[in-house]
């Protein structure tokens, strides 16, 4: 097994980068508001941990997949919230590895998904994410303008999710691993 963790961004895009999910975080809430949840009152960060999660055969890949973190470091920061008091921005940071399984083989690769994001979550059930990293991405036969797969990418790039689940990928800077084809 390996681990695949890619660290060839330029130094001048970093910049550029930290400064616009900056600018995105400290965008997103009143400068005048309160702690946005309840971790953030407690001391801001809270863990988000991710689940074991199964795919059949052909949702994702041309064979059963299953994934499960085995590092999950993930924190999450309420940045703000809807009226109704559900999350609206939420940030994401640590570090997470998910080994993925082809479920007929057993073959596996450890994928790091330790990347960096801040999720707006509408109304209208859609999420808009603004990424730095590398982060794991399926997406189903006909559901986003990536073809259906199970997908690394990594670098900088937004996700659009609309309120139907397809996902609209926009990479400024970076690239994309085909997990299918790494566990086939």
């Amino acid at each position: 097994m390996r681990i695949a963790r890619r660290t060839g961004l330029v130094p001048g895009v970093l910049r550029v980068v930290v400064g616009a999910l900056a600018a995105v975080v400290l965008g997103s809430a009143p400068a005048a508001a309160g702690p946005a949840s309840d971790g953030a009152a407690a001391g801001g960060w809270e863990p988000a941990p991710s689940a074991p999660w199964d795919v059949p055969a052909g949702a994702r890949c041309d064979f059963p997949v299953h994934g499960e973190p085995v590092v999950d470091e993930v924190e999450r920061l309420v940045l703000a919230k809807h009226p109704d008091g559900s999350p609206k921005h939420v940030a994401y940071r640590g570090e997470l590895v998910v080994r993925v399984v082809n479920a007929d083989t057993g073959a596996s690769y450890d994928a790091d998904a330790s990347g960096t994001a801040v999720v707006e979550h509408r109304a209208d059930g859609s999420q808009s994410w603004t990424v730095f990293g590398p982060v794991l991405v399926g997406v189903g036969e006909g559901g986003g303008n990536l073809a259906r797969g199970l997908y690394l990418l990594d670098g900088v790039f937004t996700l659009e999710i609309s309120p139907t689940g397809y996902k609209t990928v926009a990479m400024v800077y970076g690239d994309q691993d085909d997990l299918c084809g790494r566990i086939d």
